[in-house]
């Protein structure tokens, strides 16, 4: 049978002394998206990085770009993120109080749009903005920070939607992003996840490649 799951290695785990080396790597041995975690200090209490750094990182990979903005507003900057070259824009209905414009905005641009939902997030937000999304991104942790611990309890609110997407048909992804290793992520592809976003499981691994690492996750049975 076909394997269907997708990697997305997020960079928030890499070296960022070399971090365009970092993503070439993770490109070549295998991931099918890069996924870059853009935080503001204040919808998320961390700070990462901008759209200059997404510009000058683009060179070195001709995979999609995953961009998962946690920042509030996100309506102001998705255009500089459009042009720095992003596929994938992913929000959160919390940072704006126009969700469906905001995803207007980013399809407009030719751009696929994502939906992002916190742990603390019901799944209902997404009854009157399923029809504009191409992806459903499940926080499995509290957004802000890398290598935190997987949260089971987020597994039922994946079945659910992987439900909803396959009742009504919908060509949307369900993606995972938090605490994702092998043990997890096969717990995630079970409840009905496509997409695995890693990235301490990844970048932090000390006895395997990063070829082994990616392969691996795809290639998990729950």
């Amino acid at each position: 049978m076909e394997n269907n799951i997708l990697i997305s290695p997020s960079v928030l785990a890499a070296d960022f002394s070399k971090l365009g080396d970092e993503i070439q790597s993770v490109s070549e041995m295998g991931a099918d998206f890069i996924h870059l975690d853009i935080m503001d200090g204040h919808f998320v209490p961390n700070l990462s990085f901008g759209a200059d750094i997404v510009r000058g990182i683009r060179p070195y990979s001709n995979l999609p770009f995953d961009v998962h903005l946690m920042i509030t507003n996100p309506e102001i900057y998705i255009n500089s993120y459009v042009d720095a070259g992003a596929n994938l824009i992913t929000v959160h209905p919390e940072s704006t109080s126009h969700i469906h414009s905001v995803l207007q905005q980013i399809k407009k641009s030719g751009t696929k749009a994502g939906v992002a939902l916190n742990p603390g997030t019901p799944i209902e937000v997404l009854d009157n903005i399923i029809d504009v999304i191409d992806l459903v991104l499940v926080m499995t942790v509290n957004p802000g920070f890398g290598g935190q611990s997987f949260l089971s309890s987020q597994l039922a609110k994946i079945s659910k939607i992987r439900s909803i997407i396959d009742q009504e048909n919908y060509s949307i992804d369900l993606s995972v992003d938090g605490g994702i290793n092998a043990k997890t992520a096969a717990l995630a592809i079970d409840a009905g996840a496509n997409v695995l976003v890693a990235g301490t499981s990844i970048f932090k691994s000390k006895d395997k490649t990063y070829f082994e690492i990616i392969n691996r996750l795809r290639n998990i049975v729950p």
